[in-house]
């Protein structure tokens, strides 16, 4: 699949539900018996936002940003009132095609950019039509199914 394709899930309905969070942070060597002590709880809601209206998941489909750890099958938290600006992730519509890509170029070419060396900057041509549908503001990733 050459570009990251994406498929628009749909909006988040926020859960409510709380999980426990370990500070400083969990150690991914050997077990501490710090772990037993939870220091607080935390809603994932409101740590990414779920709860704004704005916000929506897409699945990425394809490899062109896995080098900005942007996976296949990866679920993208999307905020569609975000204002794009050069760098940032976001997913732009191209003649009616989603596309997950860097936005790049400058205020007279918009350049659609990869982050791996296989796929070429994808140019929008004047007569295309252009939109920016939301920008890139996190991920979930299952970890079982990583490669």
């Amino acid at each position: 699949m050459p570009l990251a394709s994406v498929s628009i899930l749909g909006p988040v309905a926020p859960g409510g539900a709380e999980i426990p969070y370990f500070l400083p942070s969990v150690p991914a060597g050997f077990p501490s018996p710090a772990q037993d002590h939870i220091e607080q709880r935390i809603s994932l809601d409101e740590l990414f936002g779920l709860h704004r209206p704005q916000i929506y998941l897409a699945r990425v489909g394809g490899d062109s940003l896995q080098g900005v750890g942007i996976l296949d099958g990866d679920l993208v938290l999307i905020d569609k009132a975000a204002k794009a600006k050069r760098g940032d992730v976001l997913i732009a519509c191209v003649n009616g095609e989603p596309l997950l890509k860097i936005l790049g170029g400058d205020q007279h070419q918009v350049i659609l950019l990869s982050a791996n060396p296989k796929y070429p900057p994808r140019y929008v041509l004047e007569a295309e039509d252009f939109q920016v549908w939301g920008v890139y503001v996190g991920l979930c990733r299952q970890g079982r199914h990583c490669g």
